[in-house]
């Protein structure tokens, strides 16, 4: 059966999942992060460093450590989301979505039809899964999660219609680019008051929609305190600060 075959379901359980977050090219990092203590891994291709290829081979090395695979896709890169679903990601995170339209064309792509207009293509998803085509073709649109990136003030404004999106299963806060809308583009502050009124705000109406909050934590503290808030996933810091703080603990301990 395909990994965490009801993961979006399971994102409402109560429970709050932690995911890494990996942008690094080589797909091992990817796939030794998978076998830590995370609950699923996301592998940013908008910001990171990781290609297309790369993010291929690293979902079914991610899947064979029992995890599901994200992926942050690039601005506007709808057509790529399905491409991510065919080979067998669990979840598409799209950024900059500021209209309904946006969430419509990302649901396009991300649900088959009566949902949306995904095409037939899921050769490595049947393969993770080892369903057969009727079957993955009749549950697939509940195996994967397609978030809505709100990060600008014009996302803001329009939660409530981004989540009424059929196909829009929740919500990924991008609180630093959100800092930057907030702040006129005065600085970056993920951990501003005005920021933290800002998802109170779209957490309270994604919660209303009975839909799926998830967001970016830049290091474990600010996880546990946003799990504590009620996100329902929350991605940690990334590979590269993970490497730069191991790296700083083992040189501190020498020098010690």
């Amino acid at each position: 059966m395909l990994t965490n075959p009801l993961f979006p379901e399971r994102l409402k359980g109560g429970t709050p999942l932690f995911t890494a977050w990996c942008g690094l090219p080589d797909p091992s990092i990817a796939a030794t992060l998978a076998r830590e203590g995370f609950d699923a891994v996301t592998l940013d291709t908008q910001h990171g460093s990781i290609d297309f290829a790369a993010t291929l081979q690293a979902i079914p090395l991610i899947a064979a450590a029992g995890k599901p695979a994200l992926v942050r896709i690039p601005v506007g890169e709808f057509a790529t989301a399905s491409r991510y679903l065919d080979a067998g990601a669990s979840g598409i995170i799209a950024p900059m979505i500021n209209t309904v339209e946006d969430a419509r064309r990302l649901a396009a792509f991300t649900k088959f039809p009566p949902v949306g207009e995904r095409s037939w293509g899921a050769y490595g998803a049947l393969a993770l899964s080892r369903l057969e085509p009727g079957d993955y073709l009749r549950t697939a649109n509940n195996l994967a999660a397609s978030f809505a990136m709100v990060e600008t003030r014009e996302a803001l404004a329009i939660i409530d219609d981004i989540l009424a999106v059929p196909g829009i299963d929740g919500v990924f806060i991008g609180p630093s680019d959100l800092s930057i809308a907030l702040s006129g583009g005065k600085g970056v502050d993920p951990t501003s008051a005005e920021v933290d009124k800002a998802l109170d705000h779209a957490l309270a109406r994604v919660k209303a929609a009975g839909k799926i909050a998830a967001i970016y934590a830049v290091s474990g503290p600010r996880a546990a305190e946003l799990a504590a808030k009620g996100f329902h996933l929350v991605a940690i810091g990334s590979d590269m600060s993970m490497l730069r703080a191991g790296a700083h603990a083992a040189l501190a301990a020498a020098r010690a």
